[in-house]
């Protein structure tokens, strides 16, 4: 009896830290996702990274669409076939749309990796950006 006691006692110990583990675990996910994302901190670091190669002046990506993402007015000021981002709007940007294929099947950026995409804590970070407002902050 006393076993049984101790062994109840144990997975109840056992489920009430796991309860708080999670709910520690669940409070910081709400508090990265409350973070406003920084231009100059969390979304010109990726585009440096991945897309400057060819979306700077003289590049295939400036050549081909004129988008040029060395500045956050560039990004802005969008390609040749208009606008890439709608500020407070991730799911009509084109600008995110090129990141995950939705937009004419083209992905960006293009041969990357095997997969042909960001990661996707970078295409969360960049769409989250949108989302804000795509501040100059």
């Amino acid at each position: 009896m006393k076993i049984k006691m101790l062994l109840g006692g144990a997975l109840l110990v056992a489920i009430s830290f796991n309860a708080m583990a999670e709910s520690a675990e669940d409070g910081a996910m709400k508090l990265l996702a409350a973070k406003e994302v920084s231009f100059k901190n969390d979304v010109q670091p990726i585009l440096h990274d991945y897309c400057i190669s060819c979306h700077q002046p003289g590049g295939k990506g400036v050549l081909k669409s004129g988008l040029d993402l060395t500045s956050y007015d560039n990004l802005m000021k969008g390609t040749k076939f208009g606008k890439v981002v709608v500020p407070g709007n991730s799911e009509t940007s084109t600008f995110t749309k090129l990141l995950t294929g939705t937009n004419k099947g083209l992905k960006m950026p293009l041969g990357l990796n095997a997969g042909g995409t960001l990661d996707r804590q970078y295409i969360l970070t960049l769409r989250k950006w949108v989302k804000q407002g795509a501040k100059n902050n």
